[in-house]
């Protein structure tokens, strides 16, 4: 039997067509401290209302840097939409350039703004230096206006000009 992986109180269940198992393992690939757990699939009971073959994978759950999630092969009734994303908080241009990159890759390259991407399952994800938080909270309106400006013309978002529009570097 496979290793149970969820047993936090609250997790992100993501609602799949039919590519539950292929996006685990796709982003399982990308956050260290990943895995997947149980695999569970339909059977013949319930074939009116779910129209899955039996075999078909049912739940994948799995785990990306600590974090437990459960994925549902659910069918083409429910989309992922940009009212809910997931945050990938980085410490530096680096982790923003490869956390970037590893989920854009077959995403929709014009959903891309602000730091937010769209992956090539239709999840979207904000890919931020953990210092924008302490940037966006600053009292100084002035400071606040050159990251907002700065902010709205970025795509990927690059440290650096933000910490250059912020006007002093802000430490990890």
């Amino acid at each position: 039997m496979a290793k149970k992986i969820i047993s936090q109180r609250i997790t992100p269940h993501l609602w799949f067509e039919k590519q539950a198992e292929e996006a685990a393992k796709f982003y399982t690939s990308i956050f260290p401290n990943s895995s997947i757990g149980r695999i569970s699939h339909y059977t013949k009971a319930g074939f009116e209302i779910h129209h899955m073959p039996e075999g078909t994978v049912l739940t994948v759950e799995f785990t990306l840097d600590g974090q437990e999630f459960l994925a549902l092969n659910g069918g083409p009734v429910f989309q992922f939409n940009e009212s809910v994303s997931f945050l990938v908080n980085c410490e530096n241009q680096e982790e923003i350039d490869y956390y970037w990159e590893k989920l854009r890759v077959g995403g929709d390259p014009k959903s891309d703004q602000c730091g937010w991407l769209k992956d090539q399952f239709g999840l979207s994800w904000q890919v931020a230096p953990v210092q924008l938080a302490d940037m966006m909270v600053d009292k100084d309106i002035n400071r606040l206006n050159r990251v907002m400006a700065a902010l709205f013309k970025m795509k990927k978002l690059d440290l650096r000009a933000l910490e250059e529009a912020y006007g002093t570097s802000i430490p990890a």
